[in-house]
């Protein structure tokens, strides 16, 4: 049954690709036609990126490894994430691999030439923004020889995510260098910012800071820097995003991607969110106790269980219920997540949440404060809640020490990322080590555990306690497509616990 869903992921994102009311092409299937011009490839790329941001590996995977969700007692669709088995995300790796690079590869080929420097501009822009996804996922990958098959380049090296971080900003220290006064985009093929090129221009000095930021615990940062970029910089102050308009619940082939494993569809039906999937007790309790407006516009439910604890044949909070029992009503996904969400690149909350820790860094609480409440109004704004928690609420800035202002922008931003930009919290979490983990041993003292439970804490799976030595997940497998047809592979992770290179930081 996964393999089909798996297959299913990769349909969608194709689908996305050949849908003639969006990019204005209807080829036969049997008939070769002529090479599609940019302006039909970059709505193409574009939808291939956002269905595996939230996709079926990053958007259940992340989601589990986040702790925003979890198992159902009654189903086994994701015991392998929530137990810390060897996980691989292989269809999320070979659909950014097979489709929206090699489209975003064409346009720059086809335009690189042009007086008209916008299609240049944002295909690269997208290019390195994909990269760096792949990169910070797995770490070490085929880059400097990938996607060369033209060249008889068949089994490209691996490369260090060291190397390949310095070349992606090398590449976009370049793109910025372009000229776009006289250049263009078609508005009706540019899906998230409608042909503004001041906006990619945007998201390209916003980009770069992405990637400086994710290296905020190597060497290679230097915050007095990064605070010299940010203060003359032209950033969003939008985000960048598929717009929930651009979804189509009634057609199976325009959901967003979250939706295909929840709706009907040809060849049958699913139900994995409202079947599968429970809220998670690290989040909800979190966002119940705190009094957030956020949590109902996430789950429907009163409770949450614990994180991988599927295999539970106990009563946990006292009721007379074991937990797996079926008359047992844990929180699922509000609105078995609902069909018109945005689905964000980068957001505007993630923005401003990146500018408030740069400047946590250089000790400047006031404008730490000034940037780290405009992410939560971001993120508030987006759910379409009032403000409750930011003036007066829990999500009040204190000022204090560096790391006492980090955690206060990484616990928020992990809350805001929540049914948005799951493999963003995952890859943010690893980064910052906020939320920070509570070694708490559930399965030992279930009682103690849950009126105990470590509140804003992630914890150790149930499940997979010992899998990794009491950590957590740091990054999935090698895909099986990668090892088994690249001469040049590397040998196999040990298990889903390696760190990238960037990932330093003390802690589980």
């Amino acid at each position: 049954m996964k393999s089909k869903y798996l297959i299913l992921g990769l349909f969608i994102s194709l689908s996305f690709a050949g849908c003639s009311d969006w990019l204005d092409v209807n080829h036969d299937p049997d008939a070769l036609e002529s090479v599609p011009t940019a302006d039909v490839l970059l709505p193409a790329g574009q939808l291939g990126i956002a269905n595996n941001l939230m996709g079926w590996h990053f958007g259940f995977g992340g989601a589990m490894w986040v702790q925003y969700w979890t198992q159902s007692y009654t189903a086994s669709q994701f015991k392998v994430l929530c137990s810390y088995q060897p996980e691989q995300f292989g269809t999320a790796y070979q659909s950014l691999m097979a489709e929206p690079l090699p489209d975003l590869k064409r346009i720059k080929e086809m335009t690189a030439d042009d007086e008209n420097r916008g299609y240049y501009f944002v295909a690269e822009a997208l290019s390195i923004f994909t990269w760096q996804i792949l990169t910070d996922v797995w770490g070490d990958i085929p880059y400097f020889e990938a996607l060369r098959a033209e060249e008889d380049i068949f089994h490209p090296k691996c490369d260090t995510q060291e190397a390949i971080y310095g070349d992606l900003m090398e590449r976009i220290n370049e793109v910025l260098t372009i000229d776009l006064s006289e250049s263009s985009i078609n508005k009706g093929q540019d899906m998230i910012f409608g042909g503004d090129l001041s906006k990619w221009y945007q998201f390209a000095n916003t980009l770069k800071l992405k990637l400086m930021i994710r290296l905020s615990e190597t060497s290679k940062y230097n915050n007095a820097t990064v605070l010299a970029f940010i203060e003359q910089a032209d950033l969003l102050t939008e985000s960048a995003q598929i717009p929930g308009s651009v979804w189509n619940d009634g057609m199976y082939e325009k959901r967003h991607p979250m939706r295909a494993f929840q709706q009907p569809g040809p060849g049958g039906s699913t139900s994995y969110i409202s079947t599968n999937v429970k809220a998670c007790k690290s989040l909800f309790d979190y966002l119940n106790l705190n009094s957030d407006p956020r949590l109902a516009k996430l789950f429907s439910g009163s409770k949450a269980p614990f994180f991988g604890d599927y295999g539970c044949k106990e009563d946990s909070d006292g009721n007379g219920i074991t937990d797996n029992s079926t008359d047992e009503t844990w929180a699922t996904v509000a609105g078995n997540f609902p069909a018109n969400l945005d689905l964000p690149l980068m957001s505007a909350w993630e923005i401003n949440f990146y500018i408030a820790e740069v400047y946590a860094r250089a000790s400047n609480h006031a404008k730490a404060k000034e940037y780290y409440e405009a992410g939560v109004k971001a993120s508030l704004a987006q759910h379409a809640v009032a403000n409750t928690i930011v003036e007066t609420g829990y999500a009040v800035w204190r000022d204090g020490t560096v790391e006492e202002e980090l955690k206060q922008i990484g616990m928020q931003k992990w809350v805001a990322h929540c049914n948005f930009q799951h493999i963003e919290a995952f890859l943010e979490r690893n980064r910052t080590k906020y939320p920070a983990v509570n070694d708490i041993n559930i399965a030992a003292n279930r009682t103690y555990a849950w009126a105990n439970f470590p509140v804003g804490d992630l914890t150790i799976s149930v499940m997979g306690r010992e899998m990794l030595n009491k950590e957590l997940p740091a990054s999935p497998m090698y895909p099986e497509v990668y090892l088994f047809r690249n001469n040049n592979a590397p040998g196999q992770k040990p298990n889903v616990g390696q760190k990238v290179w960037w990932n330093k930081k003390q802690g589980k």
